[in-house]
């Protein structure tokens, strides 16, 4: 069988510790048989960013910018335990947070959709596609310990010559400062509206705008100025809504709803609710994960850790059945938009044979142990499989299709 070429490169950033093992055995197994695979790789290990200071991350992020095209495997982001554990200089920032802020983007993920693996919400009886502002907050966030030495006013000054205090210290503690642009948050908004119309899908947004009435009412200002301005009437043609409420009362709605909306959130909120709808439709493994520029950058990962126990295991030489869907849709999401951008129907439909593939070797019966636990159909052998395994036989189905 001939394999199909690709024109321009994927931006291919590796990871850590299990997703880094799968990583490979997707690539050997799913992949390099069937594409001539060009990419262009940054390892993104723990290690790497060590030994470049982490000046990889920013390369990583700026390639993507140049190729309009990345998949990202999972990464460590370090607390202090990883620090020893890696003998590393200083806790280097999520690299996540640094791609999505040299790309400025929205990160939307939604739910791998099988029968038989069934929402804990009963209800939920579509996806629901969690949109992810992916700039600022917490996240670009600035601390401090304020200790015996420090102890005083924390003040903000502006270039009028105005402050504005933010606390007056006179016992340790602590202080975060976060920020966000108008640029920014408005380039989520119309991001978040251009997706609810490509896919014609109701757009919810929430924030706590009764209490940060200057931060959170912002954003709120924002979506409703645009969608006034910009969107309404295409709303309203396309027979679909916008929706704004509090955050609180946004989570109360969604779990009695029948899902089939985008919830658009802030960063923290929205890495927060992906785990929680993740988990609610059966893992975190079976949730897609995009960061859409408003450059038309796009970067595919999966929207899980990088599996840390099962990493122990395979090293320590047992056999660990570790769930791949994740890592293998964001290979098919990345092959899909190069196709698409070239114009490269191969290499599209490659893309989606592999996704369908996939579903179809769990739909009958073969899948691994977080999946057997929640699946309502009959297992083959009675039983789940173990990670190369669940690869081979998405590979045996792949044939089948191609």
């Amino acid at each position: 069988m001939k394999k199909i070429q690709m024109i321009n490169p994927i931006v291919e950033i590796d990871g850590d510790e299990m997703t880094r093992i799968l990583w490979e055995w997707i690539k050997d197994i799913l992949i390099k048989p069937y594409i001539e695979l060009n990419t262009e790789y940054y390892d993104l290990s723990l290690v790497n960013r060590e030994n470049t200071k982490d000046q990889i991350s920013k390369d990583a992020a700026f390639a993507i910018k140049k190729y309009k095209v990345g998949v990202k495997c999972a990464t460590i982001t370090p607390n202090a335990q990883r620090v020893k554990e890696y003998n590393l200089t200083q806790m280097w920032k999520s690299p996540n947070g640094t791609l999505r802020s040299i790309l400025d983007g929205t990160v939307f993920r939604y739910p791998i959709i099988v029968n038989g693996i069934n929402p804990l919400i009963p209800t939920w009886t579509k996806p629901i596609t969690i949109a992810r502002h992916a700039y600022g907050d917490v996240y670009s966030g600035v601390e401090e310990y304020i200790d015996e030495s420090k102890l005083g006013k924390v003040v903000l000054k502006f270039s009028d010559g105005s402050e504005k205090i933010i606390f007056d210290f006179k016992d340790n503690g602590i202080v975060q400062s976060m920020h966000n642009t108008d640029k920014s948050i408005i380039n989520f908004a119309k991001s978040c509206f251009n997706y609810a119309l490509s896919t014609k899908t109701d757009l919810w947004f929430s924030a706590k705008d009764t209490i940060s009435k200057i931060y959170d009412h912002r954003f709120k200002d924002i979506f409703f100025e645009i969608y006034e301005n910009e969107y309404k009437e295409k709303f309203i043609e396309n027979n679909i809504s916008f929706f704004y409420t509090l955050i609180d009362d946004a989570v109360s709605r969604i779990v009695k709803s029948n899902g089939g909306m985008i919830w658009a959130c802030k960063n923290y909120d929205g890495d927060v609710m992906s785990d929680m709808v993740a988990t609610a439709y059966g893992s975190l493994a079976m949730m897609a994960s995009v960061l859409v520029s408003p450059n038309g950058d796009y970067e595919y990962e999966a929207a899980h850790g990088t599996v840390t126990r099962h990493y122990y295991k395979y090293k320590a030489g047992e056999e660990t059945s570790t769930n791949s869907v994740a890592t293998i849709f964001a290979w098919t999401g990345a092959l899909n938009k190069r196709g698409e951008l070239d114009n490269n129907i191969e290499l599209q439909k490659f893309a989606k044979n592999l996704e369908k593939a996939t579903i179809n070797t769990i739909e009958s019966g073969i899948m691994t142990k977080d999946l057997a636990c929640l699946y309502t159909g009959k297992l083959v052998n009675d039983t789940y499989v173990n990670s190369k395994e669940f690869l081979y036989s998405i590979n045996d189905n792949l044939q089948k299709l191609l």
